[in-house]
């Protein structure tokens, strides 16, 4: 039998993830439903620039980027392309308002591996990060 948590790896060991969302209630929320899942999340940052630092801070130890597209600063379009460019087998789900579809589509192409929409909900997310995260 699997484990019943979709946060734990197959080891016992919690996924480790990287929130970048210059939204603090997104954050809240995000950290919520993962902690509840059973992840560790190992780093947040509010905007691209701080999210990218991180990443280069904590790799390889993350196993999940939750990455917002809409940020102050340095967006996630542009932090897509640099944490990709640093690591091209990073994990990146792309975190959206809805309105958003060109850049969710351009975000694809580049790599992210999935996206959801605001507002988040748990029953949404949790089987795209299980997605991304089954994928070898």
């Amino acid at each position: 039998m699997g484990n019943l948590l979709i946060g734990k790896k197959d080891s016992g060991s919690a996924y480790k993830v990287l929130i970048v969302d210059d939204s603090l209630f997104v954050v809240k929320r995000l950290t919520k439903i993962l902690e509840s899942q059973g992840f560790e999340i190992i780093a947040t940052a509010d905007d691209g620039r701080k999210g990218f630092e991180q990443y280069k801070t904590f790799y390889p130890d993350i196993d999940l980027v939750m990455l917002d597209i809409t940020m102050p600063n340095v967006d996630g379009m542009a932090t897509l392309k640099n944490i990709l460019e640093f690591d091209k087998n990073a994990k990146i789900l792309m975190v959206s308002a809805l309105g958003k579809e060109d850049l969710i589509k351009e975000a694809l192409l580049i790599g992210a591996k999935n996206f959801v929409t605001k507002p988040i909900e748990q029953d949404k997310i949790l089987p795209k990060i299980q997605q991304i995260l089954d994928k070898k």
